[in-house]
């Protein structure tokens, strides 16, 4: 059997910041450069005659595959260090950006696509969580984690308006080029998280297949998973097609950039309380507050009036619960199981919210095709979202039988 450590750090001697801060620029930078990729969608649509849809489902099939990624290589990096597999995430995500950038047709998209979705899953959050979680003590471990979300935050802040001004300046296609540079520097980030878990002594050890067996016969665990669904619906579907809604009412690209800024600004609080909440109240609770929140949001976007400030402001509503899900669904996942297989649990849980966000991007495309509106979309995130406030309600918020007798 292979026994894992729920509290070794990535290096041996390294501080807890160095850890969380190398974590973070990864965290931060892949997210922000993967999530902006939106603002290319009626850019790379219109030059390449293609429309809107090869393009939304091609970020689609990045969403699904960044779950898949995420499960295979949190799998890798709880067994053996996320140093290589952090290292490989990276290259695809440089690979995935450079197949955009030499696109001509759908297909194209579709490469650019499928190696973004892996890349990002290979060095996403779900191996960093399992990094940053095996590194912080239990009491300090919600709080770490969530200062990836807030990394996540900073990252969209950033990327948003940089990404804008390189594609006013350079053009979008020279502006890929630029990106590419960016997430080149984060390579060095990646010895700071590398190395090996280290083995624990005097708890029960588990394999790879005996983790699985017990997470799928818990019910708070499926639970979790299928909540996180609606996460990356809401998610990917506002970051990328948020774009075209604000360009369908007519409004210029800028508001579009401003909105998704607030929402990274508004993310590293929201993440940030959030961290916080769980010395307070249960994270089950905080997570069905969250979901009911997002509720106004989109009834907002429905009935307010569609101009800049409307939308912005919504924006920073809906930023103060983006990722805020993120430390609290992955410290659940920790209750549960401890954190020898976190990295592989979260990422299954990931899956779902990946699941969610390939659905979400998709449908968006195809319902804009046919429609010409985001109403009807508007209104299904409105139901997945009361629908998740009530699957996270009944979740059980304590560790399974075999921590109960750990040490």
């Amino acid at each position: 059997m292979t026994t894992l450590s729920s509290d070794s750090s990535p290096r041996t001697g390294l501080p807890l910041w160095a850890v969380i801060a190398a974590a973070g620029l990864i965290v931060g930078t892949t997210a922000g450069l993967r999530q902006v990729v939106g603002l290319y969608l009626p850019p790379v649509s219109e030059s390449l005659g293609v429309g809107v849809e090869p393009f939304s489902t091609s970020m689609a099939v990045a969403n699904l595959l960044w779950g898949v990624g995420g499960v295979v290589a949190g799998a890798i990096a709880d067994r053996y260090g996320a140093g290589r597999v952090t290292l490989l995430g990276l290259v695809l995500i440089i690979i995935g950006y450079y197949m955009l950038y030499l696109a001509q047709t759908g297909p194209d998209l579709m490469w650019s696509g499928i190696s973004l979705g892996f890349g990002v899953g290979a060095c996403g959050i779900s191996v960093m969580v399992g990094v940053v979680g095996r590194a912080a003590p239990p009491t300090r471990r919600t709080a770490a984690i969530a200062a990836l979300g807030m990394a996540n935050g900073i990252g969209n802040f950033l990327a948003f308006p940089y990404t804008h001004l390189l594609m006013e300046t350079m053009g979008w296609r020279a502006s890929i080029l630029a990106v590419i540079a960016t997430l080149a520097l984060m390579l060095p980030c990646v010895w700071l998280v590398s190395g090996k878990t280290q083995p624990m002594v005097g708890a029960k050890s588990q394999a790879f297949g005996e983790a699985f067996r017990e997470a799928f016969r818990l019910p708070s665990y499926w639970l979790l998973t299928i909540g996180y669904s609606v996460c990356g619906f809401h998610v990917a579907f506002y970051s990328v097609h948020l774009p075209a809604f604000v360009a369908s009412q007519g409004l210029p690209s800028s508001v579009a950039v401003w909105a998704l800024t607030a929402v990274g600004i508004a993310n590293i609080i929201g993440t940030y309380i959030a961290g916080q909440s769980s010395r307070y109240i249960e994270k089950r609770l905080a997570l069905t507050i969250i979901y009911l929140a997002r509720c106004f949001v989109f009834l907002g976007l429905l009935y307010l009036p569609p101009n800049g400030p409307t939308i912005i402001v919504l924006s920073t509503i809906l930023g103060f619960f983006w990722l805020a899900t993120i430390p609290l669904t992955s410290s659940l996942v920790a209750t549960f199981f401890g954190t020898a297989w976190l990295s592989m649990l979260f990422g299954f849980v990931l899956l779902s919210h990946q699941t969610g966000s390939f659905v979400g991007v998709w449908l968006a495309g195809i319902l804009y095709d046919i429609t010409q509106s985001y109403d009807t979309m508007w209104w299904i995130s409105i139901g997945l979202s009361l629908t998740a406030a009530a699957v996270h309600w009944p979740i059980r918020e304590r560790p399974v039988p075999r921590l109960a007798t750990g040490p």
